[in-house]
């Protein structure tokens, strides 16, 4: 599966409403670290059909930032049923965000 960019008009179906669980990153294309984690977060999307990838341009979608009260990027969001059940800032090993999902 592929990363699919989120914006608040598809945030609704695409992530509350999901069958699997989502991971959203929260990115700014002038962020360096959000460039080093961006193959990572490409790299569990093709090998995971069974959670959704998308990422959040925090500067094209700033309401979505401010609802998450996303205050340093990259910030990775597990989210479950609808609802966000874990986080983590920062640039982070594929091992370590997938286990945002096993908790």
């Amino acid at each position: 599966m592929s990363v699919i960019k989120i914006t608040k008009t598809n945030f609704d179906s695409e992530v509350l409403e999901s069958d699997k669980p989502v991971l959203l990153d929260f990115w700014a294309s002038w962020c360096g670290p959000c460039r080093m984690m961006s193959p990572v977060v490409e790299q569990i999307a093709e090998e995971r059909n069974d959670i959704k990838v998308g990422k959040v341009n925090v500067d094209e979608e700033s309401e979505l930032a401010g609802a998450f009260r996303i205050m340093s990027i990259p910030t990775l969001v597990a989210f479950k049923d609808g609802k966000a059940v874990n986080g983590m800032v920062g640039v982070r090993k594929k091992e370590e965000i997938l286990s945002m999902f096993s908790e």
